[in-house]
């Protein structure tokens, strides 16, 4: 098959054959500072790169080189997105699953896990324990069974969650992360009112991925890797990608992650909301060292930053599978959402103690979304529970149009800080509280037209008086 970014074929949009040709060319050039430097040039443009252009970027070898790709993704982060970082935590309904995935601790020959399914009430108990946390956005996790967890039963979930009333809490976006699906069921979920669609691809090497996949219905290398074009078909508009790092070659990932967001744009007009970088991870019977490919934590940075520079509009997600120390260091290459106080275990927002028996892979980063909120503002960063874009109707090319051409920022900046005032009120420590005001004030200065902070001061007096969910 030959590589046709168009097609509406798998195997021709994620090509084999192109892909290791990208990996062998990017391998040849790593040294090429005169190739290098001439892709760096048009990079600055905030137009993005191919796939291949951006592998060689990945492979250099040059220090002073690699030191510029950094600083680059840094900028064009900042560009883009600020210096707002979006917060959400992950809500996993059941982990029953019918695949057999080699990766996962879910795979339905794991017989010593405890399998768990959420009632609606258990969901609203999750749900008001995620809002005493002070969330506002979630990414809903299901196993995939179609007896256990049907379509019609993300859809009673998606409804729950959006009812809860607590207090000042409310979810006012949820994501949703289940298994590929049809057109039809892509259109229920956009009626539910969802944000962004995310499925994993895991790896793009379809050998390996049959291989990984043994049995169940996610075997089907060509249905999973098609569908993010049948969800689009079904009206979702924002669908978010990423691929497991540590299942295959580093190299071939990331450039079949590329050319799918590629793909995306080709057909669709819009590419990804959202790529994921997630690592493999210890969990109940899956041991990292099984899988061979494992990589270190300054090429996961790496890989950030080039995914960065090729694909700018894009958001970049990273989770608490990376430890603190990690997040840290990748946060500023391009990360621009990540989960706090999350806990992947089935019901875990509950419990007083983390549960450990129904979790889908260890936390590394175990801070409380308080610590995160309150590290992350040290850091120089505004933390964001926005989720205006959503309720505004800018999605899919209108996001992308705004992003691409810079104006979110008058929306998003403003929107963080407003949020962030909510989060203060309502839930946040006297230190975080403290530390929060002295953030608002300084980053109030930051917005460019004098009406919107004008404007952004008299909504920050009616939220201390009481009101919420003021945005642009």
């Amino acid at each position: 098959m030959k590589y046709d970014v168009r097609s509406m074929k798998a195997e021709e949009f994620i090509n084999d054959e192109e892909i290791r040709e990208t990996v062998k060319y990017a391998g040849e050039h790593k040294n090429d500072i005169e190739l290098i430097d001439e892709i760096l040039k048009r990079a600055k443009e905030r137009k993005g790169l191919n796939h291949r252009d951006a592998s060689v970027l990945l492979a250099c070898s040059n220090e002073d080189k690699i030191k510029e790709i950094y600083d680059l993704a840094e900028q064009i982060k900042k560009d883009f997105y600020g210096n707002r970082i979006v917060l959400f935590a992950p809500l996993y309904l059941s982990n029953y699953c019918v695949n057999g995935c080699l990766y996962c601790p879910y795979h339905m020959k794991n017989k010593h896990i405890t399998r768990k399914k959420l009632t609606q009430e258990e969901v609203a108990r999750e749900v008001v324990a995620l809002q005493d946390m002070g969330h506002k956005r979630l990414a809903i996790e299901a196993g995939e069974d179609p007896v256990n967890n049907p379509i019609e039963y993300i859809l009673d979930c998606i409804n729950t969650i959006y009812s809860i009333r607590h207090k000042n809490g409310a979810i006012r976006r949820v994501n949703v992360n289940i298994a590929a699906t049809t057109v039809e069921n892509y259109r229920r979920l956009h009626d539910a009112g969802i944000g962004t669609y995310i499925l994993f691809q895991e790896t793009y090497n379809k050998k390996n991925y049959e291989a990984l996949h043994p049995t169940g219905p996610k075997h089907d290398y060509a249905y999973h890797t098609e569908a993010m074009d049948r969800a689009m078909e079904g009206g979702i508009d924002d669908v978010g990608i990423g691929v497991l790092f540590g299942l295959d070659n580093y190299a071939y990932e990331f450039a079949g992650l590329l050319m799918h967001a590629e793909h995306l744009e080709a057909v669709h007009g819009v590419g990804p909301h959202t790529i994921s970088v997630p690592r493999v991870k210890h969990a109940d019977d899956i041991d990292p060292t099984d899988f061979d490919n494992s990589l270190s934590d300054d090429m996961f940075c790496r890989i950030a930053a080039c995914i960065r520079i090729a694909v700018p509009y894009t958001g970049m997600i990273i989770s608490t599978r990376e430890s603190a120390k990690v997040r840290e260091k990748i946060i500023r290459l391009g990360v621009s959402q990540i989960s706090g106080g999350s806990r992947t275990s089935v019901g875990g927002y509950c419990e007083d103690e983390r549960p450990h028996d129904t979790e889908q892979f260890d936390v590394s980063d175990d801070r409380t979304l308080d610590e995160v909120v309150n590290w992350l503002m040290r850091a120089g960063y505004i933390p964001s529970f926005c989720t205006a874009c959503y309720r505004e109707g800018r999605t899919g090319d209108r996001f992308m149009s705004l992003c691409k051409s810079g104006q979110i920022q008058n929306c998003c900046h403003p929107n963080a800080l407003m949020t962030l005032k909510e989060f203060l009120i309502d839930y946040a420590s006297e230190d975080t509280g403290r530390i929060g005001e002295e953030v608002i004030e300084r980053e109030i200065e930051n917005i460019p037209k004098e009406a919107v902070r004008d404007i952004v001061r008299e909504r920050l007096v009616k939220i201390a008086e009481g009101d919420r969910d003021f945005r642009f």
